[in-house]
């Protein structure tokens, strides 16, 4: 199950996999998610203020019993409530009941207000106050990247970006960047291709090599994560797609068969803009 962990440019550690809860909602069914997801193995769980359930996450993670040490947490500042940088974070940590978060990254270039300097200045306090041991960002362009780095004295961690094979042309330039500037990649679903466009030109090479390895599509494009340096941020409701998706750490592919898997998305692409 070798989703290793990879070392941030801050000097902490992180895992490569990732339990998201994006649209998880509020309640019993999240905590009950995290918790399974905690006990089949996850140690990463990546939540969000815009999620609106740190706190149901947060309860998950107490209740697994598990030192703080053990698990690593990531949450987002999404704007909620138009609330600032400082005020969101003091609300994230009551929320997941913790004294600190591992990762804590800006949701989105446009919350970045007044601007991206005036806000990443905001997260490094943060960080130098240790109420999150490193910061980051999300869905960041290469030209929001650069206009972040001009100016800052410590560098975004991560960019957790949309990544799967029919954008990964298009996010390419970023994952670049990103590998120039010892930022790590984090993608979020991954699984689009299976989930939301089945039948695509992406099915054809996931299931072939699906079939030739004796696993599931969803682990290929896992794999195809992993090849791509990404970290995965993936979720499910379901026990055994969760222990897959963990198992997913075992496959290795090709250089060919990653080329045949980014050569069908490609012509996903093409084929939507007809």
């Amino acid at each position: 199950m070798p989703w290793d962990l990879v070392k941030l440019n801050s000097g902490y550690e992180m895992p490569t996999i990732a339990f998201g809860t994006w649209k998880l909602g509020n309640g019993d069914g999240p905590i009950n998610q995290v918790d399974q997801a905690i006990n089949v193995g996850f140690s990463h769980i990546d939540t969000a203020q815009a999620y609106r359930n740190e706190a149901e996450a947060g309860k998950a993670i107490l209740d697994s019993g598990l030192k703080r040490s053990e698990i690593f947490i990531t949450t987002k500042y999404s704007g909620l409530n138009g609330l600032d940088i400082k005020t969101s974070i003091k609300n994230s940590l009551k929320n997941l009941g913790v004294t600190y978060v591992d990762l804590y990254l800006i949701h989105h270039p446009r919350l970045a207000v007044p601007d991206i300097p005036t806000a990443w200045k905001e997260m490094e306090k943060l960080k130098e106050q240790g109420v999150v041991k490193s910061i980051g960002v999300s869905n960041f362009g290469v030209n929001d990247l650069a206009v972040l780095l001009a100016s800052a004295k410590v560098p975004p961690a991560a960019n957790q970006i949309l990544l799967h094979p029919y954008v990964y042309a298009t996010q390419a330039p970023i994952i670049e960047y990103a590998k120039k500037h010892n930022i790590v990649i984090e993608a979020y679903s991954a699984l689009i291709p299976l989930t939301q466009r089945p039948g695509g030109p992406v099915d054809v090479p996931v299931k072939e090599l699906a079939k030739k390895l004796n696993v599931a599509p969803e682990q290929v494009l896992l794999a195809w994560v992993k090849a791509k340096g990404a970290v995965a941020v993936t979720t499910s409701s379901k026990k055994d797609r969760l222990q897959r998706y963990l198992d997913a750490g075992d496959i290795s592919l090709s250089d060919a068969e990653i080329t045949a898997i980014d050569s069908a998305g490609a012509g996903g692409v093409r084929g939507l803009q007809k």
